[in-house]
């Protein structure tokens, strides 16, 4: 009974125990990142009231974002990734701690918190990513991307509506302190259950140069490499503009952790059946379908964001990002799996991918800056979410000939077609 159970819930997936911690890892950090972050550019914003305050913000986070990512990549290569993922939940730790403490003056160090904000992004996703790439395998990636996403749904839903009835219940600055105590309790579970992963070490010296290079030999690298670069175009602004659309066209943080709650809702169920239905010869469909919808979704807004239509283009994206990002995730690490010298230099692989994510996040909120900084706000950021609203549907024409067989395009010898770990079976995701 307990077998078939499983079987339901999961289908024909064979899961081993550090597939399981990892995955209950990111749930941790996902549920404690929605009831603290989902509110760091709403405290600002009341603080300021300027849109370019709160780009400024996020463009100090994504700016220091790859030199952590790079200083993370090194650390990973001569230490215990477990060792980094920590050093990130810590600083993480660190920077909610910061935003508590400064209090009502946080709005005059919006350079150091968003710095701090991408030291621990940096540090815990590269750790995360890489024991992603080790532990999952060809047969578990599909099942892994949708149950994390689905996993990050479902503490979509819980986090934000908390903590907006908590914010709307207490105290703000109450609220604010009771929000960050549970988050530092999951940070530190989410450490505990780290101890419990296998030991994983690469060993070597850091050859992003070389990678950075495969571009030109390597196609279907360098189409990952431009639709993360795309990707990150719309990540950018779209990050912290619908938030703050949303809390001013509602003025309350209880209809903004409502529309997360409803949101995220549907985005739990659309992760669940995507990740299970979901076939390798419709993954190019599923990022062209799911890229239109995101797109599409944006004119609805655009001539007049009231809550109403952003409760809409909420609901529109949360089935749409799940049949985007289910079948793209997969099938940037199966191009990274079959990748030239990919079991020596996975680090490095996934070091040039975050470049170029980051790349596309700060060109987007550097012109968001020039904009603003020439026009209203509001006359210039329908135009701007147009313009880089593109970005998840132009990722299908970069990555339409990438092939999705196992076979490498760059590299036939047989000692490296896909990741080996170092104890069994390690495949990227």
């Amino acid at each position: 009974m307990k077998t078939s159970v499983k079987k339901k819930l999961l289908g024909n997936v064979s899961v081993s125990k550090d597939l399981t911690l990892l995955l209950t890892i990111g749930g941790l950090y996902a549920l404690a990142i929605a009831l603290s972050n989902t509110f760091v550019n709403v405290y600002l914003w009341k603080q300021s009231g300027e849109f370019r305050d709160i780009a400024l913000y996020q463009f100090a986070c994504a700016l220091i974002q790859p030199f952590a990512f790079y200083l993370a990549g090194w650390w990973t290569k001569r230490v215990d990734r477990i060792v980094v993922l920590r050093f990130g939940i810590a600083i993480l730790s660190l920077f909610y701690f910061a935003v508590l403490y400064i209090g009502e003056q946080a709005s005059s160090y919006l350079l150091l918190l968003g710095g701090l904000l991408g030291v621990g992004f940096g540090f815990y996703w590269m750790a995360f990513n890489v024991l992603t790439f080790e532990i999952t395998e060809p047969d578990t990636r599909d099942f892994f991307n949708g149950f994390f996403g689905l996993l990050s749904s479902f503490a979509g839903m819980v986090g934000p509506f908390s903590a907006g009835a908590l914010i709307t219940l207490l105290p703000e600055l109450t609220g604010y302190h009771v929000i960050f105590a549970v988050s530092l309790l999951l940070f530190l579970a989410a450490v505990f259950l780290s101890l419990r992963l296998s030991r994983r070490i690469a060993k070597g010296a850091i050859r992003v140069k070389q990678v950075w290079k495969r571009r030109k030999e390597d196609t279907s690298w360098n189409g990952i490499l431009w639709a993360h670069y795309f990707q990150g175009l719309r990540e950018g602004i779209f990050v912290f503009v619908i938030v703050l659309w949303v809390y001013t066209a509602s003025g309350s943080e209880m209809a903004l952790g409502t529309y997360g709650l409803i949101t995220s809702s549907i985005s739990f169920f659309c992760y669940y059946f995507v990740s299970r239905l979901i076939k390798k010869e419709y993954r190019k469909k599923g990022i062209f379908i799911g890229g239109l919808f995101l797109y599409a979704a944006i004119f609805l807004i655009i001539p007049e964001p009231s809550f109403t239509r952003l409760i809409i283009y909420g609901i529109i994206i949360s089935a749409a990002y799940p049949l985007l990002l289910v079948p793209y995730v997969s099938l940037t690490y199966d191009v990274i799996g079959r990748a030239w010298n990919a079991a020596k230099m996975r680090v490095e692989y996934l070091l040039v991918r975050e470049f170029f994510v980051n790349g596309g996040r700060i060109t987007s909120i550097a012109v968001f800056l020039i904009a603003v900084s020439l026009w209203e706000a509001q006359q210039v950021i329908p135009w701007l979410l147009a313009v880089f609203g593109a970005g998840h549907f132009a990722m299908y024409f970069v990555i339409k000939g990438v092939p999705l067989t196992n076979s490498s395009p760059s590299d036939t010898s047989p000692q490296n077609p896909v990741l080996k770990p170092d104890n069994e079976g390690e495949n990227p995701v």
